[in-house]
C-alpha cells in the first residue's frame, strides 16, 4: 500500500487594512514601468527651467558676466510702464486673433477634403506636411524673395496695374507678411494632425447622411466638426503656443522687429531683451507673463472646443 502524506501549506495571512483607512499605493504602484526616469527627466529640464525663470524675474541681472542682485517687483514695474512692451503684446493679440482662426479653419477644411480620399490623397497628405520638414532659415529664404521690393509678389502684381510694395519694411504689412509666413507653415501640417483624426469616422454614418440629402458643407460642420472637436482643440492649443511662443524666430530672420516696433512680439521681446540689451531680468519677466498668458489661453481654448458629445 502506499501511503499518502498530505502537506500542510502554511500561507502568511495579509495584515488587515483598518477600518476607514484606505492602503497606501506602494512606490512602484506609483510610477510603474518607466515612469520614474521619464517623471525625473521632465521635472530637471521641463520644471527646471520655469522655475529658473521666476527666479531671473526678480533679479537685477545685467548680464551673465555681471553679478545678479534682487530687483523684487522693479522688472514688472518696469515692464507694464514700458510702451515697448504694450506694443508688442498688441501685435502678439494681433497675430493670434487674425491668425489663428484661419489656421484652424482652413486646416479643417484642407483634412475634411483629404479624408474624402480623392485621386491622389496619399500624395497630398506628404504635400500637406511639407512645411513641417523646412527648416526656419529656409522659410524665411523663401519668404524673403518673394516679399521683397523686387520680389516675385511685386512681379506679378504690378503687370496687372498693382503699385508694388516693400511688405517687410512698411509698417502697415510687416504684421501680415509675418501672419502669412506662419500660416504656410502651420496648416499643412494642422490639416495632417485633423485628418488622422477624421479618418475615425464610421462611414456608414456620412454614407446616410449622403442618402438624406446632406451635402459636404453640412456634413463637414455638423457630422466631422463635432466629432472631432475635441482633438481640433488640442491641434488649436499647439498651434497657439506656436505662434505665441515661436514667432521670435521669424521675425528676427525677416524683419529683427521692425519697420521701428511693428513686427515686435513678446516672444521677440524677450530675445532682444536677453540677447542684445543683456538686461536679462526684464527679459524673463516678459517671460513670465508670457507663461501666464499661455496658460490663460490653452485654458481658453480648451472650454471652448471641448467635446460637446
Amino acid at each position: 500500500m502506499t501511503a499518502l502524506t498530505e502537506v500542510a501549506v502554511t500561507t502568511t495571512p495579509e495584515t488587515p487594512t483598518p477600518p476607514g483607512r484606505a492602503r497606501r499605493p506602494s512606490m512602484r504602484e506609483r510610477f510603474p514601468g518607466f515612469a520614474l526616469p521619464a517623471l525625473i527627466w521632465y521635472a530637471v529640464f521641463m520644471v527646471g527651467p520655469v522655475v529658473a525663470m521666476i527666479v531671473i524675474g526678480f533679479l537685477s541681472w545685467p548680464g551673465m558676466l555681471v553679478e545678479p542682485g534682487f530687483a523684487g517687483l522693479d522688472n514688472f514695474r518696469r515692464v507694464f510702464a514700458d510702451e515697448n512692451f504694450w506694443t508688442a503684446a498688441g501685435n502678439s493679440a494681433l497675430q493670434i486673433v487674425a491668425g489663428l482662426p484661419v489656421m484652424i479653419v482652413l486646416a479643417f477644411l484642407l483634412a475634411f477634403y483629404v479624408v474624402q480620399k480623392p485621386r491622389g490623397h496619399k500624395v497630398l497628405r506628404y504635400l500637406l506636411f511639407i512645411p513641417a520638414l523646412i527648416s526656419a532659415p529656409a522659410t524665411a529664404m523663401v519668404f524673403y524673395a518673394m516679399l521683397n521690393p523686387d520680389g516675385l509678389l511685386n512681379g506679378i502684381l504690378r503687370p496687372l496695374g498693382f503699385d508694388g510694395t516693400a511688405w517687410l519694411a512698411d509698417p502697415s504689412t510687416a504684421l501680415g507678411a509675418i501672419v502669412a509666413v506662419e500660416l504656410w507653415s502651420g496648416i499643412g501640417y494642422s490639416a495632417v494632425l485633423i485628418a488622422s483624426r477624421l479618418d475615425g469616422v464610421d462611414g456608414e454614418i456620412v454614407q446616410a447622411a449622403r442618402i438624406d440629402g446632406a451635402g459636404d458643407w453640412r456634413i463637414a460642420w455638423r457630422m466631422y466638426w463635432p466629432i472631432a472637436r475635441d482633438f481640433i482643440g488640442v491641434v488649436t492649443m499647439l498651434q497657439f503656443l506656436s505662434m505665441l511662443f515661436n514667432s521670435a524666430q521669424t521675425v528676427l530672420l525677416l524683419t529683427q522687429g521692425g519697420p521701428g516696433t511693428a513686427t515686435t512680439t513678446l516672444s521677440y521681446l524677450v530675445y532682444r531683451k536677453a540677447f542684445v540689451e543683456t538686461d536679462l531680468g526684464y527679459s524673463q519677466a516678459v517671460g513670465i507673463v508670457l507663461f501666464v498668458l499661455g496658460l490663460v489661453g490653452m485654458g481658453a481654448i480648451r472650454r471652448v472646443l471641448r467635446a460637446t458629445y
